[in-house]
C-alpha cells in the first residue's frame, strides 16, 4: 500500500510540474511582431496616386458626355479598356482598406463608416465592369462619386478651410477690358460693378466692411 501511494504522488508532482512548465512557457511567449506598416505616403499622396485615379479610371468608362454631335457613350468599346475601369474600381476597394490601417484609421464612427462605403462601392463599380453592365456602370459611378464628396465633406474642405483662414488671400488679376468689350453690355457693365465693390479677387475691401 506505502509503494502504492508513493508512486501515484510522484505521478501528481510530475504532473504539477508539467502543467507548471507550460504555464510558464505561455507566459514567457513573446506577442507576434507588428506588422511592417509602410506609411511614407501621406494622405494627400494617397489620395492622388492611388484613390483618385482609381476613380477617374472608372468614371471615365461610365456614362455619356454630351458633345456638338450630340451624345457619346463613355462606355469602353475594348477588352483592355474594361479592364483598366475593372482595375480602377479594384483600387476604390481596397482604398478603403488602406483608410483603416493603423497609422490612417482615425479611429472614428464616421471615418470607419467612409471606409466601409468606399469599399463596397468599388466592389459593386468592379462588379459593373466585369459584367460590362451600362446601367451598373452609371449607378455606380454616381454612387462613388457621392460617396467620395460626402467623405471629403467631413474631412477634406473642413480642414482646407481651417487651414487657409490666416492665409493671404492672393488676389486674382481683373478681367482685361478688351475681353469684356466682347461681353454683352448687361454682363460687363455688372462685371465692373462687382470689381469696384469687392475688387477682382471677390473680397469686399477692409474699408468697406464687411
Amino acid at each position: 500500500m506505502t509503494s502504492t501511494l508513493a508512486k501515484t504522488s510522484v505521478r501528481i508532482a510530475l504532473i504539477a510540474l508539467g502543467a507548471a512548465a507550460v504555464a510558464g512557457l505561455g507566459s514567457c511567449a513573446k506577442p507576434p511582431p507588428e506588422a511592417p506598416y509602410d506609411l511614407t505616403l501621406d494622405m494627400k499622396e494617397l489620395m492622388g496616386h492611388v484613390v483618385d485615379p482609381g476613380a477617374w479610371a472608372f468614371w471615365h468608362a461610365s456614362g455619356e458626355v454630351e458633345t456638338e454631335k450630340g451624345t457619346v457613350s463613355n462606355l469602353p468599346t475594348t477588352t483592355e479598356g474594361w479592364d483598366a475601369a475593372e482595375s480602377g474600381a479594384a483600387q476604390v476597394a481596397e482604398a478603403g482598406n488602406l483608410l483603416l490601417m493603423p497609422g490612417r484609421n482615425r479611429n472614428e464612427k464616421a471615418w470607419t463608416e467612409w471606409a466601409v462605403k468606399l469599399q463596397k462601392v468599388g466592389h459593386a463599380a468592379k462588379d459593373a465592369a466585369e459584367k460590362k453592365d451600362p446601367k451598373a456602370m452609371f449607378e455606380t459611378g454616381a454612387e462613388m462619386y457621392q460617396v467620395c464628396t460626402g467623405c471629403h465633406a467631413v474631412y477634406v474642405i473642413p480642414e482646407a478651410i481651417k487651414a487657409a483662414k490666416d492665409q493671404r488671400i492672393t488676389p486674382l488679376p481683373a478681367w482685361p477690358e478688351d475681353v469684356m468689350k466682347r461681353w454683352p453690355a448687361d454682363q460687363a457693365a455688372k462685371q465692373r460693378a462687382f470689381d469696384a465693390e469687392f475688387g477682382p479677387n471677390g473680397k469686399r475691401p477692409a474699408s468697406q466692411g464687411s
